[in-house]
């Protein structure tokens, strides 16, 4: 028997966030959707079956969030669901990308997702509920050269939802961390922000990784729907994971990062090992 949830997704205007708000209205679900502007609100509220309400909301905007998630639950009831979706990918050299670049990727990656999740966890805790969805990436634990601010963000983002995973436990709460490979979303195309090239010394490495990560987008092997199921048989679980991985290449790389780790681990255990007092 299904049981319908309210979810409250950030980000439903495009990639994971309107194929989950889609597929979660099509299982017969109420989606709660934040957007950027008047006009997408009324488009997405317009979704066939009642259950589509959407609010605008900048996830920078950190003075508006506890009042908007105040007056949620309070106008349309108790959400059973938080998905932090929103962000967007940053690339760039790590020499070449300027330091502002990489608070705007904080800001919106890390700073948005637990402010949202922060104006949330009161709610779910006084109901010893709740189920905390964080979109993370591959990224978030393994790296690739020019997007060193995003893994970073995403590197972040783990390791507060692993820890905030194990703070909520005893209160019914669980938090999942979700990290999709690559997938047909606008992550590497119209929603990729891009530093500028200046030091010549790159052009030789990084200039054919940007050029084909140009070429790769729309082309990836993972389809946003079917992301949008696991996510929702996630939901549905009774025993969610504190992690789960999204697609063949997350896995094999992730995988692969872990051996190369435990290999390390263990040429290096003499030194580690000899700082004991």
């Amino acid at each position: 028997m299904t049981v319908h949830k309210t979810l409250f997704i950030t980000g439903v205007s495009s990639g994971f966030g309107r194929a989950l708000a889609d597929e979660a209205l099509a299982a017969g679900h109420r989606v709660i959707g934040t957007v950027r502007s008047e006009t997408a609100r009324a488009e997405f509220e317009q979704h066939p079956g009642g259950q589509a309400f959407a609010r605008c909301l900048d996830v920078t905007d950190f003075s508006a969030i506890d009042a908007l998630v105040a007056e949620v639950e309070n106008s349309l009831g108790p959400v059973d669901v938080l998905v932090n979706n929103a962000g967007y990918g940053h690339e760039g050299v790590f020499e070449e990308s300027a330091l502002e670049e990489m608070r705007q990727q904080f800001d919106v990656n890390v700073f948005g997702a637990v402010a949202v999740t922060k104006a949330f966890v009161p709610f779910f805790r006084q109901r010893r509920a709740g189920h905390i969805i964080n979109i993370t990436s591959m990224g978030g634990f393994i790296t690739m050269p020019g997007i060193a601010y995003y893994c970073g963000s995403k590197f972040a983002l783990e390791g507060i939802s692993d820890t905030l995973s194990k703070e909520l436990k005893p209160f019914g709460i669980a938090v999942t961390a979700v990290a999709p490979g690559s997938f047909r979303t606008d992550w590497a195309g119209r929603s990729m922000r891009r530093s500028e090239r200046s030091i010549a010394d790159y052009d030789a490495s990084f200039g054919p990784i940007r050029a084909a990560r140009q070429a790769k987008s729309g082309q990836q092997l993972g389809d946003p729907l079917k992301a949008a199921r696991a996510m929702l048989s996630l939901i549905a679980s009774d025993a969610p994971p504190a992690h789960l991985l999204l697609g063949s290449d997350a896995l094999k790389l992730v995988r692969e990062r872990l051996a190369s780790m435990a290999q390390e681990i263990d040429a290096w255990e003499a030194v580690t090992r000899s700082t004991d007092g």
